[in-house]
């Protein structure tokens, strides 16, 4: 289940604030759906249309990383997500237990499954795999259009 550290869209009248949220979970029972919602609504809040590409795309990223985790080192987790000031950049980190750096597959159009950290880099200007003392951490960079007021 995921547990909620902090959830806060920075109600501050401060430009330079960054919007944030972040969760936990212990067991591999963290809900994945929970994770798309989590980044619509955040994005939503930084101006981005949930029916828009962006959004979208967004969603698609953090169910990738989120289920590569759950899948590949059931246990502790954490994702976090953070919307630039001027909402053109959105970085998503998941956090997991195993050591292990996932690796990309070859490209197969007619392998059933494994196409999920190929979409990641294809969709991310930057993903990056930061070793932690215990698991790692994924973290990828989306650059978002401008939203328009």
């Amino acid at each position: 289940m995921v547990t909620p550290l902090e959830h806060r869209a920075s109600d501050e009248q401060e430009a330079a604030a960054p919007l944030r949220y972040s969760a936990a979970w212990d067991t591999a029972d963290a809900s994945i759906a929970d994770a798309r919602t989590a980044v619509r609504t955040l994005l939503a809040q930084a101006g981005h249309d949930p029916g828009q590409r962006p959004n979208q795309d967004a969603q698609l990223i953090v169910s990738e990383l989120v289920t590569n985790a759950l899948r590949h080192a059931p246990g502790p987790g954490a994702l976090a997500l953070e919307v630039a000031p001027d909402a053109a950049l959105l970085r998503i980190a998941v956090r997991d237990s195993s050591p292990r750096p996932p690796e990309v597959r070859a490209h197969d159009a007619r392998r059933v499954g494994g196409h999920g950290l190929y979409l990641v880099t294809r969709l991310c200007d930057q993903v990056q795999t930061i070793a932690l003392k215990t698991g790692k951490q994924v973290v990828a960079h989306l650059h978002l259009r401008k939203p328009t007021p």
